[in-house]
């Protein structure tokens, strides 16, 4: 692999932007993966590193290269607003694939949010612009890119492994405290609607409980807690 940029994806544009309305109904990651039986979840050390600051989007893919992994600039030449940017970096945890200048550069593209197999750095500069990113751990040292020029071998815009779970370039990153979950592109419909009915169930109970209905009571008239 040297540099593989393929094109982006259709995105269903009506289907997005009704999952991107659910950003805030709480535990929005556990919605989504309890509407897929429990699939679909990235491993646990998957976990925010700047802000707080949940987000939903589809998914810009990027696959680096174990033992020689670059800096992926050639993202914000096709990025679009809302998207999320999703690197398989291999799990690589002692040189750093996202830093500071780069979330700048994606937040003025209108990117979302980032989640990276693998480390990133300068989280501090990070949080102050407000830019959630999520990752397997965070470490001061950098890709070699800005000192040999070099910015491949990458691929963008094709599957990849990113926490453990196949993410195919235009699935649904929905990313949170808890963590971060995905929706196959194929399976938007049907995960819509049971996550929607998810998250209405999950709201009148949390009502039932403050009005006092006990265990039992819940039980029979959700089937779950």
């Amino acid at each position: 692999m040297s540099k593989i940029i393929n094109p982006r994806p259709e995105i269903n544009a009506e289907m997005m932007a009704k999952f991107t309305a659910m950003k805030d109904v709480l535990s929005i990651s556990c919605v989504m993966t309890d509407a897929q039986d429990r699939d679909n979840v990235m491993r646990s050390d998957i976990k925010f590193r700047t802000v707080n600051k949940p987000f939903i989007g589809p998914a810009l893919t990027v696959k680096l290269t174990a033992g020689d992994i670059v800096d992926c600039l050639d993202i914000f030449e096709i990025a679009q607003p809302g998207d999320v940017v999703v690197i398989d970096a291999f799990g690589e945890t002692e040189t750093s694939i996202w830093g500071g200048l780069m979330s700048g550069l994606a937040t003025t593209a209108g990117i979302v949010g980032a989640v990276v197999d693998g480390s990133v750095r300068d989280t501090d500069e990070s949080k102050l612009m407000d830019f959630p990113i999520a990752s397997k751990v965070v470490s001061p040292r950098a890709a070699h890119s800005a000192y040999s020029g070099r910015t491949e071998p990458i691929e963008i815009n094709g599957p990849i492994s990113c926490g453990g779970v196949i993410v195919h370039p235009g699935d649904l990153v929905v990313a949170d405290e808890i963590g971060v979950t995905i929706v196959p592109s194929s399976d938007f419909a049907e995960v819509y609607e049971k996550a929607k009915e998810q998250a209405e169930k999950e709201e009148a109970t949390r009502k039932m409980i403050a009005e006092g209905w006990s265990v039992k009571q819940l039980l029979e008239k959700f089937g779950r807690i």
